[in-house]
Parts: C-alpha cells; structure tokens; sequence
C-alpha cells in the first residue's frame, strides 16, 4: 500500500487524534514563547527569540520530514523541532537558561542562544550515528541567511549517493540519496546575497532541497516593500519555475494560516524533492509574530492598529482552531482542555528547567561559603572574609562567576598567609572543572585528531625524477581518489581543464563529474557545499581559485565552519578540506596573503601553509585520515618548479602543527612560510658569503602552531629571531611573534631585538617591480639581518647605509 493510500484509508477517528496532537504542539510551543519572554523580561534569562506565529507552517513540514532528511534552518523553528520529537520543554528552557549540560541543553550544552537548534550526529567519542534512522538538524548559526550555503551540501549529499557508485552503499549515511534538506529562512533574510547565490546554485546542481520562506512581511522594524523587489520573493523568483523544456525550480506558495492547505503543500514539495531531486521553494506567506522579533523590543513601535488587529485575526493558531470547529474536529471545550494541559506542561517544565540549571551552582556555592568560612578562623583578614561569605551565601541563584569573583578577591586579601595555598587550589580545581564546559571543542577531542595521524616520509627510488610540482599533486590526487572512494573535489575549473594549474589533470575523465566536478563563480556556496557534503560523511575538498577569493567565502568559514564542533560541543562535524592557492602572482586582487585575517577569522580549522607541492600532498593524506576541517594554501609559483617524485603518492603524511628546520644556522633565526621561504633561502646563501650563518625554519602549519616548540630551540641557540611574512604588518608575523615570544617565551634568549619583516601596508601593486617594492625581497631580508648582526658586531659588519 502506498503512503497516499494509507493517509486515505485513515479512520476518522485517527484522523482527529493526529489534528488535536498538532494542535497540542501548537499550543505548546506557543506557550514556550509567551513564558520564555516573561523569563528574559525578569531577567532569568540573557535573550530570547522565539517562534510565535510560525507554528503550523512547521507542523506541516514536519509530516513530511522523514528519518534521514536533514533542516538547515532559522531561528524560530521550535514548533517542527518539538514535532520531530527533538526539542523538549524542559530543553526549550535549558537553552534559553544557557545551561552547559548537553544532557540538559543537548543543542548546544548553553554555548548558543535559544532558539538555535541542533540534533546529535556523532556519539559521545565521535563517531558518526547512524543518521538514516533519525531526523536530522543541521546546527543553526545566528548570521541572517547563514544557514543557505550549508544548506545546498546538505541536498547535494543525497545527490552524490544517488549517483556515485562507490558509496552508494554507505546506508549510514543515505537511502538511495533519498533524504530532502530542508531550509527555512525569514522574508527579510533573502535578501541577502547568500539566499540569492544558494537559489541559483540549487537550480544549477538540481539538488533535493525544499526551502521555506518564513514571510510575516517585516525584517524587525523594517517592512517588506524595503527588503524585497514587489514585497514578495516567489513573485521575483518566477524565472526559477521549471518547465517542460528547461530546469528549474517548483514554486509553491501558501497562506500560513491554512493548516490543511499547507499540509497538501508540503507533501507535494516532498515528492517532487526526493522522487525528482528538483529543489522546491516554499513561499508561506501571511504569517505572523505575535510578540515582535525578539525581547529586545515590541512590535507595537513599528506595527500600525489595522495590522495589529489583522494580526489577532489571522494568527495561524487561531485560524487553525476556527477549522477544526467549523469541521467538527474539536470543541470549544476540547480546545480549551488542550490549552489548559499546555500551560501546566509548559510550566512544569520551566520550573523544572531552572532547578536543574541552578541546583549545581548552589551546590558549589555551599562548597565554596564552607571553604571561606574555614579560612576566616586563621586569617587577619577574619571579617572581611566572612563578609564575602555572607554575601555570596545571601545570593538566592547564584552563577558560576558569582562564585569565583568572590573566591579571587578573598586570594587577594590573603596573598601573604597560610589560607592562600587553600582557596588558589579552590579556585584552580574549579576552574578547571568548569572551563571546559564553555570551551571545549573548538578542535576534535576525538581519537581522528590531527594530532593522532603520524607522520609518513615520501619515499624516493635511487635517481628520482624531477617533475614540475603539479604533478606530484595530480598523482596524489589520483591515489587519493582510489583510496577513499568517500572524496571528492569541486570548484572553479575543477572539472574539465583539471584545475588551472594542472593539479587535476584528467581527474574528471576517471573518476566521473560528481567527484572532480567544476562550479559556478560562487565562492560561499561552493564552501557551503562542503559543509553540508562534510555533514553527511563524504570527504569534500572544497577549491577557492586564489586566496584573495577567500574573502567571499570567509564569513561561512568564521560563523559555521570553524565554529561547528564547538557549537554542538562536539556532536556535529564537518571534516571539511579548503583547497586554496596563493602568494606572488601579480596585482592587487591575485596576489594578496591575508593570512592574519585568516587565522583570526577561523579558529577551529587548521591553517597550513605549505612550502611546496610534497608537503602539501602530504598535507590533504595526513587531514583524510582526521576528522577536523583544514585550509590548505598551496604556493602560487611551485606548480612548475621541479621536485623529486615519490613513489609513496596517497600515503606519506606531512605533521601538522610541526615546524621543519630547513637550514641549519647559528647567528639568526629566520622564520617563515610558503613561498617566502625560497626568497629567505636565497638571502641566507648570499649572508653564508659574508660569515652570517642563518637557521631557517618553515612553520608549515599557522593553526595549529609549533606544537613542539621547537623555535624557542633555535633562538635558545642563535639568541637572535626574524619573522618574515608576505602579510601586511601586524598580520601573521605579530601572530607569530606572539607565538614564540609569549607562548614559548623564547624572549628569555634574545641578544637582540626580536624583528618581523612584511610586506607594506598597501596592497601588492601589479607587475614584477610592483611585487618587488610592495613584499619582501631577497635584498630586504639580506639588509634586515645584515642590520641586526650590524648592531650585535658592527666592527665585523660596518652599516650598509
């Protein structure tokens, strides 16, 4: 019997309880955000967002919501999570509360706001659930229109496990790439430019994704006929409609107040998306938000009486009610008995919410106030310490930072007595019982962490050719392709040329064109694209053309990316590898070397920065064997510069986090990256001349960084440093400075003044004198150091100028 069929041969009777059950979740859901406002308005809780006035649009998607599809959504879904059965009450209110127990806020154990849901994809050590056999959310971010790129490598996952033989049968993961994405986004949020890029790439790529549009007809204060062309997004998207002869887009659009409407809607969307893998877009419009955007102010500043009053009318509970007693589904009474059981469970379970939330903080404030009182008998300082005690056991819900601000001013009073060994081993113990819960995860704390994969040399046979570097990184890729039949790779010119460098070279015509596949010039989407790809257990490599084009990109990277395991404290992954290429090319748009915006952009993904095509080889071998996400930035001018071939192409493993000494050296420690390093080679050679004898160590991994600490080796040795960077000043050198004078304290060893050597602070200027007079060049580096061994012996180095 078809689904159709069995819908059809419901009882009425069945029927009734499946309505009444929704109306329930409505109802729910709705009393989730009255209370939950009530909450941060007496100030229980910091912020809240809520997902009044959206409640059954969400119950509709829900019945089409099956096990294995995934939502990457908006912050005002709580209605769809509580009908999957992933959002609880008490777990509503554990996230408004903050509250840093997974078990208690399993979205994001409180390192998110509410209203930013999140399902569990990997078990308490890592390692994939079975995701065919449970509904899935994709982890929300708050950045508006955020969630779209994700949102297309969720759907074209499902694609690739349609198409691709070799992991058609990876039933963890995928059904047949049966599984739909579903998006959900807000009427102001399209206009965004990611809503736009992920619209187009979606109709290109043809991919099982169903986006609903939230429209209430306001972007906070701000109504639609600012934010939309027409005040009406399905209207100015018509060209997307597919047709018989072209490709396209279903368009359906519905009023969000018509329950029985939006149910046939979406079940519609639903077959076309997972039986025809065409992306649908759901306009709902019509919708609500009874209590305005969010607790930071009310809608009845912005909002005139008539909109108001239509607003009471059609809120789509009320509508949604006024159906079911005009269809004789309910009764006045019924409803008012589900209402009542509504606000009693919803209640309850705030209350309980909120024991669970201070009980632990109580506990340790007992803990602490005994502590206290304890070293008060013995102290000088007996009054002011029971003062502290008294205050801090006075406070009825105390937080954490309550308890250890009260505990570091008592350490202060008693610095130079014998309680003080007492209340810093308090304070340390809780410290670190405590700060993880707010910290950890920002890399893999799993068994596959980089650090776990050890390094494998590239072996050579006796007279090794030379091959320009490009061929040693389409060979590895050749291997890499064999050995995890779960890779692929994608970006512009991927596909057909084989990269514009050659890296890939015949790749597409081997392994077919779902796993070496060009894209669009759409840098965000193609790095979404790895996201969601990641998300579902394929091993993207996502290729931006230049570094420089990283930017385009680099929000999705900071808010989803690097952020993703530290935001679902470590329940979701995305091992997701940035294949990138940069440095001395020519002009201001291809030759940039953003590495300190980079780095701080993106903590929790690896920076690696490879000198030439083995190490970077090395590089994507070693992350395949990881599950974390890495950036690698190959040097612009190595593809054609010759390099000994291995014979151990797919295997051998470059450290990550480990600095290389590639030059031994006892005057000066020269430090650096990429394709920098040959200019500081050449300098180097030409001070050998002179007698100055250099150390040069490539740093190879920015994120993370020397793990070893092998640079304060160095300048323990030559008792001098130079950082030298493409970047502009106080870009990744003063990281690096920061690094070895500060982490490693290699300050302890300097006979000289620690120095960094950058490019201006301009852009590169275009052509060969405009790369010369704008970065680095062998004669600067040469004249810095000859400077530095100037001052330290200038009888044996007289000044140059």
């Amino acid at each position: 019997m078809t689904e159709t069929e069995t819908k059809k041969s419901l009882s009425f009777d069945d029927f009734k309880a499946q309505v009444l059950n929704d109306y329930k979740i409505a109802v729910t859901s709705r009393e989730c955000s009255l209370l939950g406002r009530k909450e941060v308005l007496t100030g229980k809780a910091k912020f809240g967002i809520f997902g009044d006035g959206k409640e059954v649009p969400q119950l509709a998607m829900a019945k089409a919501f099956k096990n294995g599809d995934f939502r990457s959504g908006y912050y005002r879904d709580q209605t769809f999570m509580m009908a999957i059965g992933q959002l609880t009450v008490e777990q509503f209110f554990a996230g408004l509360y903050g509250h840093s127990d997974l078990e208690h806020d399993p979205m994001s154990a409180g390192r998110q706001m509410g209203g930013h849901f999140a399902t569990h994809s990997l078990d308490e050590n890592g390692n994939w659930k079975n995701l065919t056999t449970q509904k899935n959310s994709s982890a929300d971010i708050s950045p508006t229109a955020g969630q779209m790129p994700r949102l297309l490598g969720l759907a074209q996952a499902s694609k690739i496990y349609r198409n691709v033989p070799s992991v058609k049968n990876n039933t963890n993961f995928s059904i047949n790439g049966n599984e739909i994405a579903w998006g959900t986004i807000g009427n102001a949020s399209t206009s965004e430019g990611l809503f736009f890029e992920t619209i187009n790439a979606a109709g290109v790529l043809q991919v099982p994704m169903v986006i609903s549009v939230w429209d209430d007809e306001y972007g906070i204060s701000v109504h639609a006929r600012y934010q939309t062309t027409k005040e009406n997004i399905s209207e100015i998207l018509k060209g997307f409609q597919r047709d018989e002869d072209t490709k396209g887009y279903e368009i359906i659009k519905v009023k969000g107040w018509d329950y029985a409407e939006l149910i046939s809607a979406y079940e519609k969307a639903a077959t076309i998306a997972r039986e025809e893998h065409v992306p649908v877009l759901m306009h709902i419009h019509e919708l609500t938000q009874p209590q305005g955007h969010s607790t930071s102010g009310s809608h009845e500043r912005y909002k005139d009486a008539d909109r108001l009053s239509w607003e009471s009318e059609y809120d789509c509970i009320a509508q949604m009610k006024k159906w079911m007693l005009e269809n004789n589904i309910i009764s006045v009474e019924e409803a008012e008995t589900i209402e009542k059981e509504a606000k009693k469970e919803v209640l309850a379970g705030k209350k309980a919410a909120w024991a669970a939330f201070t009980t632990p903080a109580k506990e340790e404030q007992k803990e602490l106030v005994a502590v206290l009182n304890a070293i008060a008998q013995n102290s000088e300082n007996k009054v002011f310490i029971e003062k502290y005690a008294n205050e801090l056991a006075a406070i009825k819900e105390p937080i954490r930072k309550e308890l250890l601000v009260t505990a570091r001013k008592v350490l202060r009073l008693i610095a130079k007595e014998n309680g003080r060994a007492t209340i810093a081993q308090w304070i340390k113990d809780y410290t670190e019982k405590i700060q993880p819960k707010f910290s950890s995860h920002l890399f893999s704390q799993s068994d596959k962490n980089v650090f776990n994969v050890s390094e494998i040399q590239a072996e050579y046979k006796e007279g090794a050719e030379e091959v320009d570097g490009r061929v040693i990184m389409r060979d590895n890729f050749d291997a890499i392709f064999t050995k995890h039949p779960e890779a692929l790779v994608f970006g512009e010119d991927c596909g057909n040329i084989g990269d514009v460098n050659q890296g890939l070279e015949g790749m597409q015509e081997k392994y077919g064109d779902f796993r070496v596949c060009d894209a669009g010039i759409r840098e965000a989407t193609i790095l979404g694209q790895g996201i969601g790809m990641a998300m579902r257990g394929l091993r993207p490599i996502a290729e931006i053309q230049y570094l420089d084009y990283l930017l385009y990109a680099i929000q999705i990277m900071s808010d989803d990316l690097a952020t993703l395991q530290y935001r679902t404290a470590g329940r979701q992954k995305a091992p997701l590898i940035i294949r990138t290429r940069g440095h001395r090319l020519e002009g201001i748009w291809h030759s940039g070397s953003p590495m300190g915006m980079i780095i701080n952009a993106l903590r929790g993904i690896h920076v690696l920065v490879p000198r030439n095509m083995t190490k970077a080889a090395g590089f994507y071998n070693t992350l395949l064997d990881t599950d974390e996400p890495a950036l690698v930035v190959e040097c612009l001018n190595g593809y054609r510069l010759k390099e000994k071939m291995p014979v151990n192409m797919g295997e051998f493993k470059t450290p990550i986090g480990v600095v290389e000494t590639i030059k031994e050296g006892t005057d000066i420690t020269l430090v650096s990256y990429g394709s920098t390093l040959r200019l500081v080679e050449q300098a180097a050679k030409e001070l050998m001349e002179i007698g100055i004898d250099a150390e040069i160590i490539d740093v190879q991994s920015l994120l993370p960084f020397d793990i070893n600490h092998d640079i304060i080796k160095s300048v323990a040795k030559t008792n001098r440093l130079l950082v030298i960077d493409e970047d502009v000043p106080g870009g990744a050198s003063a990281y690096i400075m920061q690094q070895v004078l500060d982490v490693q304290n290699a300050y302890r060893y300097l006979d000289s003044k620690p120095q960094t050597l950058t490019a201006k602070a301009h852009r590169p200027a275009y052509g060969t004198d405009g790369d010369y007079f704008s970065k680095p060049s062998t004669e600067d580096i040469y004249e810095t150091i000859y400077a530095i061994m100037h001052e330290a012996k200038p009888n044996e180095y007289p000044a140059l100028y």
